[in-house]
């Protein structure tokens, strides 16, 4: 994008001019840069994150990551749980004057090197507690040591500051436990940050 600001700024322009018209000539050349430089960083705001929001939504993760996914067992499924995951699309700053925004990627793992994971849902919740989207048709299974993902663009803001995963799942007998985690990235000024939100198995309590 820089190369073409430049090529943008510096070609195109007349040899120099007499004195008269070389006045006029400075003021439309500060014009064009700024010009030049604004669009620039226009359209690259238009482009950033949308191809992968668009290719998450419109294909999915049977197709997306079909080559971690094996054909689901025929054995009964008697080993089941569920994960919580806390994601932060957004964060509130300075008393609540400000907001900023972060993608989020959700990685779900099967730390399993023998037996498959199968997923029964996949869902992504706001901060009042509705769900926003489904990323599941139907149960998957993950191969051994295999990875999916799920990808929540800048520009999605549905889930706000309280937003939250639900990963249900099963195996056919004893298997290691999951690992399902969330990684935050955005920028604020001239930083960048990422930060990571680990995932929770869901557990009943209370119970003597």
């Amino acid at each position: 994008m820089i190369s073409r600001i430049g090529s943008c700024v510096t070609q195109g322009f007349p040899s120099p001019q007499p004195k008269g018209m070389r006045a006029k000539v400075k003021p439309a050349m500060r014009h064009i840069r700024i010009g030049c430089f604004f669009y620039a960083i226009l359209a690259c705001l238009m482009t950033m994150d949308v191809p992968a929001a668009q290719a998450q939504t419109a294909v999915g993760i049977e197709q997306t990551f079909a080559g971690s996914l094996t054909a689901m067992p025929s054995e009964n499924l008697g080993v089941s749980g569920a994960f919580y995951v806390p994601a932060y699309s957004s964060i509130s700053m300075s008393q609540g004057k400000l907001r900023a925004d972060f993608s989020v990627t959700l990685s779900i793992h099967n730390a399993s090197e023998t037996r498959p994971l199968v997923l029964r849902r996949v869902a992504y919740f706001d901060t009042g507690g509705k769900m926003v989207e489904s990323y599941l048709k139907a149960p998957v299974a993950l191969k051994p040591f295999s990875t999916i993902e799920v990808f929540v663009p800048t520009t999605d803001v549905r889930g706000g500051s309280g937003a939250d995963f639900v990963v249900d799942w099963a195996a056919t007998g004893e298997i290691a436990e999951p690992v399902v985690e969330a990684l935050m990235f955005g920028s604020l000024g001239s930083g960048h940050y990422a930060f990571i939100s680990q995932g929770r198995p869901v557990k009943l309590v209370g119970k003597n």
